[in-house]
């Protein structure tokens, strides 16, 4: 029987590997099952935090390096548009028990500018002390995606942003981090994504309503 209580799940997972979608697929089947739910995105997700992702994203298709932010200023931008996120929308919605469902949080933090962009962990966390007050995410679905795959679906985007253009290392470096951020954690689901089908909705529907106890 499902009780009404917070809930906070998170998609991570380099681009293409469909968290997106696969996000917007679960958010649809909580509303058909009468479970209040959110359906955000980090970067953005509030008016404020999706004007800074605007600012990220122009600034990463500057032609000149000395245009570009440095990697600490980009850390922090992403560190400000996950605070005014965490406090305007992903706190008052679990204050009123409702499952928030996140494209991107933290880990993608850890995966991209940590792991990627050799950023200092150290840094990181202390300001995540600071502005997640110990929040963390109920479950996590890392989506787990072979290179022909996620170059398939890029392809196919109408639009891209600063991720899609990536080198395929660069991904193959930020899934491995994903992977190593999981392993061995109680409420982490590594799962794979590589092929188009009903199977992965499934596997997410069903772990995510034995957590929730939906019948």
């Amino acid at each position: 029987m499902y009780k009404k209580k917070p809930f906070l799940i998170v998609f991570e997972g380099v681009e293409g590997c469909g968290k997106s979608y696969q996000s917007k697929k679960l958010f649809r089947f909580l509303k058909k099952k009468k479970i209040p739910s959110i359906l955000t995105r980090e970067p953005g997700g509030t008016k404020s935090a999706e004007m800074i992702r605007n600012l990220i994203l122009k600034d990463y298709f500057n032609k000149s390096s000395k245009d570009k932010f440095d990697k600490y200023t980009d850390t922090l931008l992403y560190l400000a548009a996950r605070n005014e996120h965490v406090k305007n929308k992903i706190f008052p919605a679990l204050q009123k028990k409702k499952v928030v469902i996140c494209d991107r949080f933290v880990d993608s933090t850890l995966a991209y500018q940590v792991y990627g962009k050799k950023i200092s962990l150290n840094f990181v966390n202390n300001i995540h002390k600071s502005i997640l007050n110990g929040l963390k995410p109920n479950i996590t679905f890392i989506l787990k995606v072979s290179s022909k795959s996620s170059k398939k679906r890029l392809v196919k985007r109408k639009t891209r942003n600063r991720y899609d253009n990536f080198s395929q290392s660069f991904y193959s470096k930020v899934q491995k981090s994903f992977i190593k951020i999981a392993k061995g954690k109680k409420h982490y689901f590594i799962l794979d994504s590589s092929k188009n089908d009903n199977s992965l909705e499934n596997k997410i529907f069903n772990i995510t309503s034995k957590y929730l106890k939906i019948k």
